[in-house]
């Protein structure tokens, strides 16, 4: 799908809303509208065209290569340039995305609007809508990042590069030069790189905490391409596993097969969160697997679906998801399992989920 044929869909949904046009603010919604990457741009939608392209002067060769399709408005103060051209295009009601605008903008965008007899109309998360269900071009772009997040741990593990007496840190920051190596433009997010009794913090930040013979090592990492982010866990022990570990491990393996296997179109996301967590809760291990069991992938690290037992989303064919399912002991270790999934198609990670000791 080209970025003109997705500001098309867009044109539905404003109609749907009934509105004659949407300000487009939100970095990562500018992005999948035009392909523009730059840390100062918008874009005007109108149910009945044209669209109008913003950014400023430091982005106009890049908007020349990024938005061939759209004559770029060139001015610093991008946003209030694209809505006083509004009512040059027909818009007589113009939504705009509160969930991204500050109140100070709101209050200047509506004074402004309001002089033009135009009226400003909360709509969040339209553009969100879109995105939840992923485009081929968006699937490939994921596949390579999780590609390269899958070489990068395979070089690592070949290399001894997680041997003890290496801290988390250097772990974390080697993982990050490998993807780059790969072909990544970044890690998708913080890498948590999590050894002994770190792997039972689901979310711990790496230390200069040198990894031991014995501890479980928790590599929690993804890669960065063309805007698209790769998601991966693998839990490894360095050396030879203890017999609490192997059970541990073996918990959250037959967790996370229950829960990769209950993903399809037109499962309740809910009920893949309560396919994996049965799992542990029959073991005893309930109160141990602590936050929801995925989430939607995609230009964003966390974005929908939610996969959790408080949500109501349901799944459809292209979206990406994670499925995540971890138990954690304090003051011991812990495990996670996390692979991507696009719902009705292939796993993207493929690094190996056997018990791996190092």
């Amino acid at each position: 799908m080209t970025t003109s044929s997705r500001r098309e869909a867009l044109r539905g949904l404003l109609r749907t809303a009934g509105l004659d046009g949407l300000l487009v603010t939100d970095p990562v919604n500018v992005r999948y509208l035009t392909g523009f990457s730059g840390s100062n741009g918008a874009v005007l939608v109108g149910t009945d065209g044209p669209d109008l392209f913003g950014t400023d002067g430091r982005y106009t060769a890049r908007a020349a290569v990024e938005v061939p399709d759209l004559e770029p408005v060139i001015e610093r103060a991008t946003v209030f340039a694209l809505a006083s051209r509004a009512r040059g295009l027909g818009v007589g009601r113009l939504g705009f995305e509160s969930d991204a605008v500050t109140v100070e903008a709101h209050a200047a965008l509506a004074a402004m609007l309001d002089e033009q007899g135009i009226e400003l109309v909360r709509a969040p998360g339209l553009v969100a809508q879109l995105r939840v269900v992923k485009d081929e071009t968006e699937i490939a772009h994921l596949r390579r990042a999780c590609g390269i997040a899958d070489a990068a741990l395979h070089a690592i593990v070949a290399d001894g590069g997680l041997r003890p007496g290496r801290t988390e840190r250097e772990i974390a920051l080697d993982l990050e030069f490998r993807m780059r190596g790969l072909g990544a433009d970044g890690p998708s997010f913080d890498s948590i790189v999590a050894a002994g009794a770190h792997s039972a913090i689901p979310h711990h930040a790496p230390t200069d905490t040198p990894v031991a013979a014995g501890d479980l090592l928790k590599l929690d990492f993804g890669a960065l391409v063309a805007g698209y982010h790769s998601d991966m866990t693998r839990t490894l022990v360095v050396g030879r596993a203890a017999d609490w570990q192997r059970e541990l491990y073996a918990l959250v393996h037959e967790a996370q097969a229950a829960g990769c296997a209950a993903v399809g179109a037109g499962v309740a996301t809910k009920d893949v969160d309560a396919a994996s967590r049965d799992v542990i809760t029959a073991a005893g291990r309930g109160p141990e697997f602590v936050h929801g069991l995925g989430h939607g992938v995609g230009l964003v690290i966390h974005e929908a679906p939610a996969l959790s037992a408080a949500s109501r989303d349901v799944l459809e064919e292209g979206m990406v998801v994670t499925v995540e399912p971890g138990v954690y002991l304090p003051d011991r270790g812990g495990v996670r399992i996390e692979d991507t999934l696009v719902v009705e198609g292939e796993t993207l990670t493929g690094f190996p989920k056997e018990l791996l000791e190092l």
